[in-house]
């Protein structure tokens, strides 16, 4: 075949084709060439609602496609003036009026001139068609998120919306839908910037979810984490409805707490899946103020009615909840905490009692190792057993030790001078005449009572008060971290060595988290650290649930929040503690991290496994009986007042004095 027979092909010169027609490169132009190749094209006019000249007729000179269909457009006056097909009315210029139609229509035309001309702005939606016409097309597609370009009239438009979910549509932290065959894909607004060319506006998105679409009423329902199916770049994108907000929200049958209202809806409640929170830990951080302590109380007491018969220990260092779980739970401080001091292993008796560091340090506890290995052999308990070790809890004598250590201290071949076996000696008697440490130190104490110690904190049986509040405000500063060592060892210890017996969780809560797992800068080397790192990485294993509460995130270490399958941030202030946070939580939830410095008192960002997708909640109120001891004093109040001022004083110094 010769190279003759073939011709360049240019759609703009075959006979019958239009000339080229100016193309509108705005947003909104955009977006009405998408919704009409997602529609099938109108059988009568070619040009199309995209290309209609925005002037009036009469002031442009007529193009050739004009000139081409001006016959028969001239045609059109001498036929019968029967009416037209609608479809024709609608889609062709309308005639300009007679003398008599303008005066019938002067009163609406004079209404007219205050709206905006039609031909001019598109008609302004009305709340029920917000949610159903488009605000945006989508630019780029990545794997977790996108970018979307925004019109900023229809943001306008949907700001005086009813409905709370579609007047924030397009902003920063609302939800936004995209459709994807016979789908929709919800996705948040993680940022915005202005376009200045086109005079829209550019977000970045981060995908959350999908969910079916409903034929009749083409609302979301159905909905589950992940993404299987990506739209492409020039996809509509429209705002999400408290319809469709209600079926992403709404449970999925799983065993749920609901906990306050989902931001900025109403009448949706925010809930809580239980088994997925506590299953893979869960953190509550906030700034001081912020209703941290409240809103845990009221998380807690929503777990304890749903689950009368639970287990759950919280570390209280400053005594504010035993207020709020007074008649839900058993209050446990150093007048009847009753923690027997031979439940500690070794590294926990180091700890209280040996004084030096360096070399002496690992002298004294070779010497405390041999000592305390006697003392518990002198229990009858240890015969039974056979044998036993440094760790094992068995009951000794206080006396057996303090004996054990001044028999070594008088051999003859011992590798070392007195001096070693004097500091530990003394220290044993400083903790058995000091009354600070009598909740401990007792020589009441020496009988077996591990079990009913065990059943005591760990509320076993329950009895409807699940929860057991350790107030450790009492307790002397140098051994608080002990104790709460010893408390949350146990509570590892017991599941490991229960894994042969019915699984019973267990939920340990720790408020102030980063005074006893702190960061690698900050660490001190004492063992609840180590016994809160492991139970953090491990406990999920043996039916333990971590709880941290803590207001300073960045404190604490670096494994541990990590390690929280749900996070629960109020507003942080701090600038490395939400550089810390933003970088626990996962890519979903960056659009709401933004949130945090801006979120009012009692309000929170949730997510992780906790909820189907990040959400901002505004917390119910709590009951005045059921909330902690944490407001703060009102110093105008307090200090307008006066009257018994000395009695006061006299009280303090007394208990001061003592101790109590």
């Amino acid at each position: 075949m010769s190279k003759g027979n073939f011709r360049t092909f240019d759609p703009a010169k075959e006979d019958g084709a239009e000339p080229p027609q100016p193309r509108g490169n705005s947003l909104r132009d955009r977006i009405r060439r998408s919704e009409q190749a997602q529609q099938p094209a109108p059988a009568t006019s070619r040009s199309g609602y995209v290309h209609q000249p925005q002037a009036q007729p009469e002031l442009e000179p007529p193009s050739a496609s004009a000139q081409q269909e001006a016959p028969q457009e001239a045609a059109a006056p001498q036929q019968d003036h029967s009416p037209a097909p609608a479809q024709e009315q609608t889609e062709r210029p309308a005639p300009q009026p007679s003398p008599r139609e303008e005066a019938a229509n002067a009163p609406v035309a004079a209404q007219a001139e205050k709206q905006p001309n039609p031909e001019d702005s598109p008609q302004q939606a009305s709340d029920g068609d917000n949610a159903i016409q488009p605000i945006g097309v989508v630019l780029e597609i990545a794997g977790s998120g996108s970018q979307v370009a925004i019109d900023l009239q229809r943001l306008t438009e949907c700001a005086d919306d009813k409905d709370p979910s579609v007047a924030m549509a397009g902003q920063v932290g609302s939800q936004i839908k995209i459709r994807v065959g016979n789908s929709w894909l919800l996705a948040s607004v993680r940022n915005q910037k202005r376009d200045r060319k086109a005079g829209s506006i550019l977000a970045n998105i981060d995908f959350l979810g999908e969910g079916v679409e409903e034929k009749l009423t083409g609302r979301l329902h159905g909905f589950r984490r992940g993404v299987t199916r990506y739209p492409v770049p020039g996809a509509l994108v429209y705002p999400a409805s408290t319809a469709d907000l209600k079926q992403v929200y709404a449970s999925d049958g799983r065993s749920a707490v609901t906990i306050g209202k989902v931001y900025p809806t109403k009448d949706i409640r925010a809930g809580i899946y239980v088994d997925a929170m506590l299953g893979k830990h869960f953190a509550l951080l906030g700034s001081t103020g912020t209703g941290k302590s409240t809103s845990a109380a009221l998380i807690l007491h929503r777990i304890c009615e749903a689950a009368p018969e639970g287990h759950i220990v919280m570390i209280d260092p400053h005594g504010e909840y035993a207020s709020a779980f007074r008649q839900t739970g058993v209050i446990l401080d150093v007048s009847n905490l009753q923690m027997p001091y031979w439940i500690m292993n070794f590294e926990e008796h180091c700890e209280v009692l040996l004084t030096s560091n360096g070399n002496d340090r690992q002298i004294d506890a070779d010497i405390l190792a041999r000592c305390l290995l006697k003392a518990r052999q002198k229990s009858r308990l240890a015969e039974q057993m056979g044998k036993i070790t440094v760790d094992s809890p068995i009951p000794y004598l206080l006396s057996d030790l303090s004996n054990a250590i001044q028999d070594a201290m008088g051999k003859l071949d011992k590798a070392t001078n007195s001096a070693p076996y004097m500091r530990i000696k003394n220290k044993l008697e400083e903790l058995k005449t000091d009354p600070r440490y009598q909740f401990m130190f007792s020589g009441m104490l020496v009988a077996d009572t591990m079990a009913d110690f065990i059943s005591k904190i760990f509320r076993m049986p329950a009895g409807g008060k699940p929860i057991s509040i350790i107030d450790v405000s009492g307790v002397p500063s140098d051994i608080t971290s002990t104790v709460v060592a010893v408390l949350s060892r146990l509570v590892f210890d017991f599941a490991i060595w229960g894994r042969e017996e019915k699984t019973t969780p267990i939920l340990l809560v720790c408020e102030e988290a980063h005074r006893y797992v702190p960061s690698e800068k900050n660490a001190d080397g004492n063992s609840v650290g180590t016994i809160l790192s492991r139970i953090a990485k491990e406990g999920r294993k043996y039916g333990i649930s971590l709880g941290l509460i803590t207001q300073r995130p960045s404190d604490l270490a670096e494994g541990v929040l990590s390690q929280c399958g749900t996070i629960i941030s109020m507003r942080l202030n701090n600038d490395r503690d939400q550089d810390f946070v933003r970088a626990a939580m996962p890519e979903g939830a960056r659009g709401f991290l933004d949130a945090i410095p801006a979120l009012r008192n009692r309000e929170c960002i949730i997510c992780g496994e906790g909820v189907a997708i990040p959400i901002r909640v505004s917390f119910d109120n709590l009951e005045e009986v059921k909330r902690p001891a944490s407001e703060d004093p009102s110093f105008v109040e307090m200090w307008s007042q006066s009257g018994g001022e000395e009695d006061i004083v006299q009280r303090t110094v007394q208990r001061w004095r003592s101790q109590g």
